[in-house]
């Protein structure tokens, strides 16, 4: 037992312990880094499989032409608004704005702002917006890069340049481009790469 015990306590038998156990830690830090590896690479595959297969899976719209709403935002006090020129160009007289309306929009300078003045009645004080409306197809400005959107066609996402006639801060009033039918991609992919379409399509 005495001589056991002088083994156990001997220097020598720690230093085998204790590389003994680094020996086992490394090879466990080893196996699980190749474990993770191979299950990454799987799933890399196994979507890239997926994608060339069946296609990116992708949200889309429908288009078909419908009413719908612009918004111009108006800060609105004692009945009067200033705007630039470009945003004058947008409104007219009758346009709702809150609980009222626009009744005039000047077409020159006010010389003491350098803007447009836009007058309106029945309007409180604070920010409201001025109503365009229109029938026709509209299209979120998040699906549109550089008057262009994606379409579906025959399973491929394919480029398609479009007309924008207005918009406001989030959605677009297309003019020209756009037929009754045609699928607008929703989600991020590239002209040319083939697409799934989802079954819970969004729509504006």
């Amino acid at each position: 037992m005495k001589k056991l015990n002088d083994i156990v306590n001997s220097k020598r038998f720690k230093h085998f312990m204790h590389a003994g156990l680094a020996f086992l830690m490394i090879g466990w830090v080893v196996f699980r880094f190749g474990v993770v590896a191979s299950e990454n690479a799987r799933q890399v595959y196994n979507a890239s499989r997926m994608a060339a297969d069946v296609g990116l899976p992708v949200y889309t719209l429908k288009m078909e032409q419908k009413n719908g709403v612009l918004y111009e935002p108006l800060a609105i006090k004692n009945n009067r608004a200033y705007v630039t020129g470009d945003r004058a160009e947008k409104l007219h007289t009758g346009q709702h704005v809150g609980s009222g309306e626009i009744v005039s929009v000047s077409r020159r300078i006010d010389l003491n702002t350098g803007m447009f003045v836009v007058r309106t009645r029945d309007v409180a004080d604070g920010l409201h917006y001025a109503e365009f409306n229109a029938n026709g197809f509209f299209v979120p400005l998040y699906a549109i890069k550089d008057n262009t959107v994606l379409i579906v066609q025959n399973g491929i996402a394919t480029s398609r340049n479009i007309t924008i006639a207005r918009q406001d801060s989030e959605t677009a009033y297309i003019a020209s481009g756009l037929n009754s039918g045609d699928i607008v991609i929703l989600s991020a992919v590239n002209a040319g790469d083939k697409v799934s379409i989802q079954d819970n399509t969004w729509g504006i």
